[in-house]
């Protein structure tokens, strides 16, 4: 489970230009009775649509369906929840989709990824034509560890080996993590990437993997390699040469695997490498839009942290190899916030180092 010392190592990491000395503790929100009531009568009967910013197959689609089994019980009404896939640039369909135009009285909720949280920061607002301060965060089901893996017939084994050599990564459609990690490290620590983008999703990466038509990928789960592709660890088919983020997971740690953000040459290069990778920190994010009523944002809230404590469901993620890392709504909403007060500068050369055509 998330502890206080991984919640205040990120902050410390990341104060000099998010938080501005911010400190807060991990804590939900549960509604009185008389608004759980209120809750109940307008969820009971209803159907819930949980909406995954991804093709079918892939992490998050694995995560959303185990979290849709689980959390209409603690939902005040008990209401049915049904799960469907919209991808589209890296989640921002589907966000844009919950800001704009899917019902804005809570039955409706998106599972989007991490990545599109920075997309109207980093691109042109006006366009984006979704306000992540303004949507309401649910909660976060993991810390995403994010990592660039290469097939091993290539003989890519770390990241001095990628700086050496041209490797060809898929890339999601749109932008998302699988198109700016390697961008990032293509532009600030040098490595030979070919980024082939269009693929739908990480399930669509995978197979294009396996086939040959790619040699890696970056900006890839390592929950997604571990629950929906074991084997390709087992069988030694590719080579985790790296890892994105702020920390290194345990099991990399111990696997040899190298942090990208301690190859940064510079300071500057390593404050524009944190404010990309912040978002990790809230690897998979619930949204529901922000017309959403108070009552029924804290009892969603309160549904999504008590679920992902659920025996069973704990249980079932540890059988199909789910990491639950859960960050509170609360949590998430004031990293985002945070984000959005970074400086002008720092976010423009952030900006920059995520270009595919710099």
């Amino acid at each position: 489970m998330r502890t206080e010392y991984t919640i205040n190592r990120c902050f410390s990491r990341l104060r000099a230009f998010i938080f501005l000395g911010l400190s807060f503790c991990s804590f939900v929100f549960f509604p009185s009775a008389k608004a759980q009531e209120a809750v109940a009568q307008f969820y009971r009967g209803k159907t819930i649509n949980m909406i995954v910013g991804s093709s079918a197959g892939g992490g998050y689609d694995l995560y959303a369906r185990l979290i849709a089994r689980y959390i209409g019980k603690y939902i005040p009404g008990n209401p049915a929840l049904v799960v469907s896939n919209m991808p589209g640039a890296g989640s921002i369909v589907a966000a844009q989709y919950i800001y704009n135009v899917g019902p804005k009285d809570g039955t409706a909720i998106a599972a989007m990824f991490f990545g599109a949280v920075l997309e109207p920061l980093f691109g042109d607002r006006t366009k984006s034509k979704f306000d992540p301060t303004k949507l309401h965060f649910i909660g976060s089901a993991n810390v995403e560890s994010s990592i660039c893996i290469v097939r091993a017939d290539t003989g890519v084994k770390t990241v001095a080996d990628l700086q050496a050599r041209e490797i060809v990564v898929g890339a999601s459609a749109g932008g998302g993590s699988t198109t700016d990690f390697p961008a990032l490290m293509r532009n600030i620590l040098g490595a030979k990437f070919k980024i082939v983008a269009g693929y739908p999703g990480s399930n669509e990466i995978s197979l294009a993997l396996e086939k040959g038509e790619i040699q890696g990928a970056c900006g890839y789960g390592w929950s997604s390699l571990i629950a929906g592709r074991p084997q390709w660890l087992r069988d030694r088919f590719v080579n985790v040469v790296s890892q994105d983020g702020l920390r290194l997971e345990p099991k990399l740690k111990e696997m040899g695997v190298q942090l990208t953000i301690d190859l940064a040459k510079t300071p500057e290069d390593r404050q524009i490498m944190e404010l990309n990778y912040a978002p990790l920190e809230f690897g998979r994010p619930y949204i529901v839009a922000p017309e959403v009523p108070a009552d029924r944002v804290a009892a969603l809230r309160a549904a999504f942290s008590t679920a992902l404590k659920d025996p069973e469901l704990l249980t079932e993620a540890s059988k199909i190899n789910l990491d639950i890392e859960p960050l509170s709504g609360t949590e998430v909403q004031a990293i985002v916030d945070r984000l959005y007060k970074a400086t002008p500068d720092i976010v423009e050369k952030a900006k920059r180092a995520i270009k595919v055509n710099p």
